[in-house]
């Protein structure tokens, strides 16, 4: 079982998991009343990627441009 990636919550700056690309579901810190069940407006949020994805040929350009041929 791995566990998912955690960031910080845009709004609420909370360590949060991040499943899905969005922010899981949850509470904004501090106290709150036993049947009161509220969610950081964070919650559920797309999250930003954190870096490029990587060049398949580094900072150049492919071998050839297109299909190469079979034979």
């Amino acid at each position: 079982m791995s566990s998912s990636p955690r960031r910080a919550c845009p709004v609420c700056t909370r360590e949060i998991a991040v499943v899905g690309g969005r922010f899981a579901r949850h509470d904004p810190p501090g106290r709150r009343s036993a049947l009161e069940l509220i969610s950081c407006p964070g919650s559920r949020r797309i999250a930003p990627l954190l870096t490029a994805p990587p060049k398949l040929f580094g900072n150049d350009e492919p071998p050839t441009p297109g299909q190469q041929s079979l034979f």
